[in-house]
């Protein structure tokens, strides 16, 4: 999980940072496995080497939206519905991050490491848990 504070303008012109949390749990990692019939980090590996730039900004939206959630005051749950989605994407925070994130390959490394489990934060952890899932 990662703690992302994101500085936008709201619609009343009032500028606020805010912290927003994103996750994925390993469950949500092996869906995103099938959703592309195989390790997902080869398959980004492969649309970044073709420079395919809808599939690579689809899938970093998709990124994005699947690990918002708001975590609970006890830490026990990471909640996330299509209420508190629409509430993140229907801001401009939502915006914000997006473009903050493809403008800068450093942020979208430490971006994406944070939402991985700890346990697979580690580039070589996360091949070897790809492998037994395929």
């Amino acid at each position: 999980m990662i703690k992302w504070p994101i500085t936008y303008t709201t619609y009343n012109d009032e500028t606020i940072t805010e912290d927003f949390y994103f996750n994925l749990n390993k469950a949500e990692l092996i869906q995103m496995q099938f959703d592309v019939n195989g390790a997902y980090s080869q398959f980004i590996e492969r649309i970044m080497n073709e420079r395919d730039l809808k599939t690579i900004g689809d899938q970093f939206r998709k990124i994005i939206l699947s690990s918002y959630g708001k975590k609970s005051d006890d830490g026990k749950q990471f909640r996330k519905s299509p209420e508190i989605l629409a509430e993140f994407e229907q801001s401009e925070a939502y915006p914000t991050l997006y473009m903050q994130l493809l403008e800068d390959s450093d942020k979208m490394v430490a971006f994406v490491r944070g939402i991985l489990p700890k346990d697979l934060q580690n580039a070589n952890e996360l091949k070897r848990a790809e492998l037994k899932t395929v």
